[in-house]
């Protein structure tokens, strides 16, 4: 919807820098229930793809707030001032992604906790506008950066993406030292002073926006199917400002027409319509933001099963490329994946469809995707890796996209592109935020009040 320099470490090198790391204490993944599914032959590239991704989020962040800066292109083509800004939403993936990176020895407890209360304070103080954030800040003031003309308050959407990525870090450190236990309070905080009841204007449904400046000018309710999902399920599981059932019922779900449109393709069907997309598959990062702490597994709700629709959703992705309709170079077995990202001119909403397919492979798409189509993810990651190097990868791990056809590989990278590799790599992995985030007992709470099913809500 809303949406330096080239190096080449081996992987020896990289598992050297992984044993001086992990001298920080371990936390034990509550309710962790399966093993690593990562072949072992698979094991180093796999760990290799996570750590140097999470470097985007660890050196690559803004040295003031500790966030994720919006973007960083190693090319260096881009305004000098672009390189202060901070985004919520991809802030909030990033410190799911730091997480991971304590769990991996990629840095130490005691560095990530430095680096969470950095953000902390940046977030306390930083403009808020009835609790929620911007999507952009100046990074190093703290000031909104407006995203668009009108578009220079409070949005929710992306507040609850930092808030999923809090709610992480609260449950990891809540019964650890003292300094740990300060840490969750001061998050909890946070948390419980977002107006969720505010962004409803009055309505049985949330609004994405509202300025102080502009008031409700933009005028965005949001209705589903997108990846808004998880801004509803806090909104419900709010212990100061919830919401009733009915603004989901009757604002996301729109009274049952949230499935009068699913998406077809190649004899896969979904169950809900992706919003503006009527019979087809959005861009695939709609099975992820969402999904990063809210764990689709077994997670039902009289609209939906959302772990088969995850990975249908994904499936439709994989199957268009493989059939590759718009006869793309490139695209098949181990190349695919469309979603929001760069493109071969500016930003764009790539997606199976022969109007939003514009022969742009984001590799985000496919590994974000590894929850859902293991196999596949792996021979894209594989292919990319040992084929296509030279081309795909830098610093901070796979570039955000690419273009075969057109002969177009860009070293750059986006905050919420990155976020989600590290988040739901891990998440096939060992489940860890997936864990951590359904532990929450207000989220339980929420999903109970929505008519949710849960394995999590027996636990």
């Amino acid at each position: 919807m809303k949406r330096i320099f080239y190096t080449c470490i081996s992987i020896t090198i990289i598992f050297l820098i992984i044993n001086a790391c992990s001298s920080g204490k371990k936390m034990s993944i509550p309710n962790q229930d399966f093993k690593s599914p990562v072949a072992a032959e698979d094991t180093a590239l796999f760990r290799l793809v996570e750590q140097q991704t999470f470097q985007y989020f660890w050196d690559g962040a803004e040295p003031n707030s500790g966030l994720a800066r919006e973007r960083f292109h190693t090319d260096n083509i881009y305004p000098t001032h672009d390189k202060n800004i901070v985004t919520s939403g991809g802030g909030g993936f990033g410190v799911m992604a730091i997480l991971v990176g304590i769990e991996r020895g990629f840095i130490t407890r005691q560095q990530g906790i430095d680096r969470f209360k950095k953000i902390v304070s940046f977030l306390e103080t930083a403009d808020r506008f009835h609790g929620a954030w911007p999507h952009w800040w100046d990074g190093a003031t703290g000031k909104v950066k407006p995203f668009s003309k009108n578009d220079d308050g409070g949005d929710l959407v992306e507040t609850s993406f930092m808030l999923q990525g809090l709610l992480c870090v609260r449950q990891y450190f809540q019964n650890g030292s003292i300094e740990e236990k300060a840490l969750a309070t001061r998050i909890d905080k946070l948390w419980k002073e977002v107006e969720f009841d505010w962004y409803r204007n009055s309505k049985n449904v949330l609004y994405w926006h509202w300025s102080p400046n502009n008031g409700w000018k933009m005028n965005f309710a949001v209705h589903g199917y997108n990846e808004c999902l998880i801004m509803y399920i806090l909104a419900a599981a709010s212990p100061t400002h919830g919401v009733p059932a009915e603004v989901y019922h009757e604002g996301w779900a729109e009274n049952g027409k949230i499935n009068k449109f699913p998406a077809n393709y190649d004899g896969i069907t979904l169950q809900m319509n992706h919003q503006g997309e009527a019979g087809n598959s959005g861009p695939l990062f709609w099975a992820h933001y969402s999904y990063l702490g809210l764990d689709p597994r077994g997670l039902k709700d009289k609209y939906a099963d959302y772990w088969k629709d995850n990975t249908n959703h994904a499936l439709i992705h994989y199957r268009w490329c493989v059939n590759n309709p718009k006869g793309y170079k490139g695209y098949g077995t181990n190349s695919w994946g469309l979603t929001s990202s760069y493109s071969i001119r500016g930003y764009a909403g790539h997606a199976p469809t022969e109007k939003r397919d514009l022969g742009v492979i984001s590799p985000t798409a496919a590994l974000s995707s590894f929850p859902y189509t293991p196999k596949e993810s792996m021979a894209a990651m594989k292919h990319w890796y040992n084929d296509m190097k030279d081309k795909l990868w830098g610093v901070y791990g796979f570039y955000d996209a690419f273009s075969e056809t057109a002969d177009w590989y860009t070293p750059r990278y986006l905050a919420i592109d990155q976020g989600p590799i590290v988040v739901m790599m891990e998440n096939y992995r060992s489940g860890l935020l997936w864990n951590l985030f359904m532990s929450c007992p207000e989220v339980k709470q929420g999903l109970k009040k929505l008519g949710f099913e849960s394995p999590w809500l027996s636990k």
